[in-house]
Order: structure tokens, then C-alpha cells, then sequence
């Protein structure tokens, strides 16, 4: 071999030491995960700010890659063709094709991006600031590349515009959460929160409402003194007051302006007027979505809210607790009334009462019911099953078992719910 066959060859292995890192830096790029570049750019790591600047012109990044990986790996060929054929003559052109495509396959292709991908942050970080000077040299080359591509085309109707919708970048965050897997009921409850706060704009108050059969109000037409035994003995601060008609909410009389009231008058219940201690009611219709009553709470600087259908009737209360716990979860205090919503079994069923929510059991217990046509368990009984069931009869929706165990009047009050059975470890479904 004479001297320059030798210099061929060392140019050779330096041109797959440039496609390894041309290949690695690819894969490393393009494969890191852009919230953490963020939080180490926040944490100050400069070379994670790169990385994010790269990956804003993500078409100069990739065309830059692709530019110096090919140029490296067709010389390559080329100079290790020109090498086996000075040895070997013609046939050196069939060795060096096989040669060359084992020694860029495994050395220049695999072995780096499997690396990268192992190692994707690290690597990321580590090539950021050569590739940065990289793209800036090959500009004007991938911008000639991107115009003919762009120009090509657009006959075609094809947009390459970077653009992403606000639906894809919640799908985006969505399947990130789903990806937070794990056994631990903290990782558990967090994926739990997550969900349940891309929800917010896509539920209405009426699915978290509390329904006016269970709402607590007061007759401003009975005695002073029973109305005031009535708000001693609710567990809740703010009450909805009416007079005579139900349906005709006037105000709502919170519990420590009536006892900065009696306080004041000495424990005195005469000539005490209710009416003028409750505040306007706020009256809200119920298709308001839970992120737009989660601001106007905040905006108002109120904690409840009347609930009306489309005709003004009344439907329910709705409070800032109510649709906090759609986040967290119940939150209970000392004056929550213990009322037994999901009660398991040892036989894997679940006694489950007929108010509580389609919401709640997903967010809870994880069960897959649709909520498109009823909010309540018990209303998605009474739709699927397209009649008023009696005691004892059973129906089978979504994989799930329903048995009604009671009934008052036409609302079903008790269910024992048997959700599908999970496959054991190695058992195929």
C-alpha cells in the first residue's frame, strides 16, 4: 500500500468518527425531552438553553445533521472505494460496498444512537454547543434545502408550517401524564390531579353540583328562632334563603353574619331581620365550565354560586370546594356530614350510593363509565337501561355488573356496582 492509500484510510476513520457524532447528536436532539432542557435552563445550565434554541428551528437542526452526515459518509465510500479498487481492482468496488455499509451500520449508526438514547440528555447537552456552530455554517445551504422542499411541495397542499394547535399540545400533556406510571399512591394521586385539571374546561357545574333535593335552605317565613336553630344545627356556613317558594331564591345568609348579628344584639332574636343579613344570591348558568367558574370565583372573591337551567329554574348549589375537590379529591373537615358514597366488598363489588358522581369513580376508583349522558351513577343506570329498574334487577354496561338494591319513588338510591376482573399475572384475557 503506498503512502496515500495509508492517509486514505486514517481519512476514512475520521469520517466515521464524524458520522457517529452526527448520528448520536440526531438522535439526542431530537429524542430529549424539552420540559427538562427547560428546568435546567431555569436551574441556569447555558448549554440546556442551546438545546432549546436548537430545537425552536427544529427543520435547521435536522437539515444540518443530515447535511454533514451525508457528505461525511458518501467521502467515506468514496475514498474507501477509490482504496479497495487500487488493491483489488474492480472487484474492490463490490468489497468496499460491504465493508463500508457494515462500518457505518455499526459504528456510525447504531452503536451512537442507541448510546444517544440511553443517554439522550447528557449527549444532548454535550454536542449542543458544537451543533450550534454547525447549523450556523450550513444556513445557507439547509435554507436553499428548505426552499426547494417547501416549493416542491406546495402543489401537493402540503403545509410544513411548525404550527401546533392548542388540542395538540393537551394531547401532548395528557399522554405525558398517562406515561407517570407507577404502584405508589402518591405518583397514583398526582397523575389523579393532573387529569383532573385538564379537565376543568371540559366539564360543567351541573355534572359537580350539589342537586337542590340535598341542598340545606331556609324559609325566611318561619319563626326568627327556628331559622336560627336551623343555622346552628347546619354543618354549612353559607345557606340559600327563600320565602315560601323554594324555586325563588332571595339571598344567602352566611352563618357569621348572623352571629356577629346576635352578638351584637346581646342574644336579643327580636325585630332580628334575616332578609337584610343574606347577601344577593349569584346565580350561574349550569353550563358554565369549571375553569371559567374556577376564575370567576377568584375574580368575584366568592366561594358559592346558585345554579340555573335555561328557563332561570333553580338546580343546585355549586361552591369553590366543590370543584377544588375535583382536583384533589374530598376534603373533609370536622363539619362534613359522614355520608357512605363507595363502600368496597369482600367480594370485589362495591355498594355504591345512587347521587355519586360518574366523575368521582373515575377520578377514584379509576373506572372507565361514560359521562356524556349522565352525571350520577344512577343516571347512567336509568339511561342504558332506557326504564325505571326495580329492587333486584341487574344489568351489564361497559363490562361492569349493576345490581339495584333500592329505590325511592323513581330515583335509584343504592346500587352494588362489580367492576370487570382484572387478568392475573400470565393470564391472557
Amino acid at each position: 500500500m503506498s503512502e496515500s492509500e495509508y492517509y486514505a484510510i486514517g481519512a476514512i476513520f475520521l469520517l466515521l468518527v464524524l458520522s457517529f457524532f452526527f448520528s448520536g447528536s440526531e438522535t439526542a436532539l431530537t429524542a430529549t425531552s424539552r420540559s427538562r432542557m427547560h428546568q435546567q435552563a431555569k436551574n441556569g445550565e447555558r448549554r440546556a438553553t442551546t438545546v432549546l434554541r436548537l430545537l425552536e428551528r427544529k427543520d435547521r437542526l435536522i437539515g444540518a445533521i443530515l447535511l454533514g452526515n451525508n457528505m461525511v459518509n458518501i467521502l467515506a465510500s468514496a475514498l474507501a472505494t477509490s482504496v479497495l479498487v487500487s488493491l483489488f481492482g474492480e472487484a474492490g468496488v463490490a468489497y468496499a460496498t460491504i465493508v463500508m455499509t457494515l462500518l457505518v451500520l455499526i459504528f456510525a449508526e447504531v452503536l451512537p444512537k442507541t448510546y444517544a438514547l440511553v443517554h439522550t440528555d447528557t449527549v444532548a447537552l454535550l454536542v449542543a454547543p458544537i451543533m450550534r456552530w454547525i447549523v450556523f455554517i450550513f444556513a445557507p445551504v439547509t435554507s436553499a434545502v428548505q426552499i426547494v422542499v417547501r416549493t416542491t411541495l406546495r402543489p401537493f397542499g402540503v403545509d410544513l408550517s411548525p404550527s401546533i394547535s392548542v388540542e395538540q399540545h393537551e394531547e401532548e400533556l395528557r399522554g405525558a401524564i398517562d406515561l407517570h406510571e407507577g404502584e405508589d399512591p402518591d405518583i397514583r394521586h398526582e397523575r389523579e390531579m393532573l387529569r383532573s385539571i385538564l379537565d376543568l374546561d371540559d366539564v360543567e357545574v351541573s355534572d359537580i353540583m350539589t342537586h337542590r333535593r340535598q341542598v340545606a335552605m331556609i324559609d325566611l317565613g318561619d319563626a326568627v328562632p327556628d331559622c336560627v336553630e336551623q343555622v346552628l344545627g347546619s354543618p354549612y356556613t353559607r345557606i340559600p334563603v327563600y320565602r315560601s317558594d323554594p324555586d325563588d331564591i332571595s339571598g344567602v345568609l352566611h352563618a357569621k353574619a348572623l352571629l356577629r348579628e346576635i352578638h351584637a344584639r346581646g342574644g336579643k332574636l327580636d325585630d332580628l331581620d334575616l332578609a337584610a343579613l343574606a347577601t344577593p344570591p349569584w346565580f350561574i348558568p349550569d353550563s358554565t365550565t369549571l375553569l371559567d367558574q374556577l376564575q370567576a370565583f377568584r375574580e368575584r372573591r366568592e366561594h358559592f354560586a346558585i345554579v340555573v337551567d335555561e328557563y332561570g329554574a333553580f338546580m343546585g348549589i355549586v361552591t369553590l370546594e366543590d370543584i377544588l375537590e375535583e382536583i384533589v379529591g374530598n376534603i373533609d373537615d370536622e363539619t362534613d356530614i359522614a355520608v357512605p358514597g363507595v363502600k368496597p366488598q369482600q367480594d370485589g363489588s362495591f355498594l355504591v350510593d345512587g347521587d355519586v358522581t360518574l366523575r368521582t369513580l373515575a377520578r377514584d376508583l379509576e373506572w372507565n363509565l361514560p359521562d356524556e349522558n349522565a352525571a350520577t351513577i344512577a343516571g347512567l343506570v336509568l339511561h342504558e337501561a332506557r326504564l325505571i329498574p326495580e329492587p333486584g334487577q341487574i344489568f351489564l354496561f361497559h363490562g361492569f355488573r349493576f345490581e339495584v338494591l333500592r329505590r325511592q319513588r323513581n330515583q335509584i338510591t343504592s346500587l352494588r356496582v362489580t367492576p370487570p376482573r382484572e387478568p392475573e399475572p400470565g393470564e391472557t384475557e
